[in-house]
């Protein structure tokens, strides 16, 4: 057969599924960038954006992927040979890690198990040792994409305040912004680095920085070359709607729309709990089949994605094949170490119990079909869940 009837499950971490109004939305014909109704559409953005980060700073929007805004959030706060520290959850972590090095910036990086978030202790041990505040910037992803653990970012800012060191505060909150709960102002994050292609429901191609007052002042001082990436052009334009290059005017039609379902018309608390709900029933199902969740600690579980660990002698990379080929259905594969250890199931974005539902009975029709050890229960314990949480909704909110 040349076609497969239904459409993709694409139950990858990112990107995610998008809305159909925002696919409408993006539609819309190119407007002029430099034009008075672009303003309205620039200022609508910026703010909404504002909302989602919970911040009253400010927020600055590329046409990019996620690693431009890494990149952004080092260059306009940084000079070569400063030393930063940055913590071992993950792949994309490490990712960022080497794009400090390529920088020429000198990142130490605390190791980690890739099961376990960034230790607030291990970060606060490190930074009192630092006596000469040598140490300009403690880097950590909130949400690590390859292993569904997620930072517990309100006790690294205490970590710095205990150490009372004056390092900048850079968090990645890509697989995590508009899916778990996040506050930059409240946690005294100085730059936040976001992306358009997850929780936020678009396609990829934008970025963000959410930027404290400190960092804007440490830019007023950083030597790394930035020109695209600079912070000060951007922010005295966004001011007024605009931008001082092209931007993806299409896809900020897409953001409108989506931020309007975000923010005002499910409301961020209900989407985090919505996340939350969906990440519980699928560990549950997880359990039930008889496998292990990667992510040690309950009190680091991502609300955005859960990593599957197989069975020692069966390759994770064939069960997803198996689970393409048979159900048409994209699952995470495992990065870097885990390659091949564990799959990935997104349960962020546009994303409710039913789709949930398929998604768990195709992964347990494909452990079967493949071959790996597993008990026919995961579907029936995460519909449990899930119609206990609609019978009691105050334990859904919990």
């Amino acid at each position: 057969m040349s076609r497969t009837a239904g459409r993709h499950f694409l139950q990858i971490p990112g990107p995610t599924n998008v809305p159909d109004r925002v696919l409408r939305a993006i539609d819309f014909p190119t407007m002029d960038h430099r034009g008075p109704d672009f303003a309205d559409l620039g200022k609508s953005v910026l703010e909404g954006m504002k909302r989602v980060f919970k911040t009253s700073g400010e927020v600055v929007i590329y046409p990019a992927s996620g690693t431009g805004a890494w990149e952004a959030a080092l260059v306009n706060t940084l000079s070569a040979g400063d030393p930063v520290l940055m913590y071992e959850t993950g792949h994309f972590a490490t990712l960022w890690q080497k794009m400090a090095v390529k920088l020429g910036l000198q990142p130490e990086f605390l190791g980690g198990d890739w099961r376990t978030g960034a230790d607030p202790a291990a970060i606060e041990k490190r930074l009192r040792a630092d006596s000469g505040h040598r140490i300009k910037a403690v880097c950590v992803v909130h949400n690590e994409t390859s292993t569904g653990v997620t930072s517990r970012i309100g006790e690294v800012r205490k970590a710095l305040d205990a150490a009372k060191h004056p390092a900048l505060l850079m968090v990645d909150t890509i697989s995590s912004l508009a899916s778990i709960d996040y506050r930059h102002d409240e946690w005294g994050v100085d730059v936040t680095v976001g992306g358009s292609q997850k929780g936020l429901m678009l396609p990829p191609g934008l970025s963000f920085n959410a930027i404290s007052a400190k960092a804007i002042a440490a830019s007023k001082a950083a030597k790394l070359p930035r020109a695209y990436w600079g912070w000060e052009e951007m922010i005295a334009n966004g001011r007024s709607g605009y931008f001082p290059y092209t931007p993806a005017t299409n896809l900020l039609y897409g953001l409108r729309e989506a931020l309007t379902m975000l923010l005002d018309e499910e409301g961020l608390d209900h989407v985090f709990a919505r996340h939350q709900r969906h990440a519980e029933a699928t560990r549950r199902a997880v359990r039930a089949w008889g496998l292990e969740v990667l992510a040690a600690n309950p009190a680091e579980y991502s609300g955005s994605l859960t990593a599957v660990l197989v069975p020692a002698g069966h390759d994770a990379d064939r069960v997803r094949k198996v689970i393409l080929e048979h159900f048409d259905m994209s699952l995470g594969t495992g990065l870097g170490k885990l390659a091949g250890k564990i799959f990935r199931i997104g349960q962020l974005g546009d994303f409710n119990d039913l789709t949930l539902m398929g998604t768990l009975a195709g992964v347990e029709m494909g452990l079967e079909l493949a071959g790996v050890p597993s008990r026919r229960e995961g579907v029936q314990a995460a519909m449990a869940y899930l119609a206990q949480c609609r019978a009691t909704p105050a334990r859904a909110a919990a």
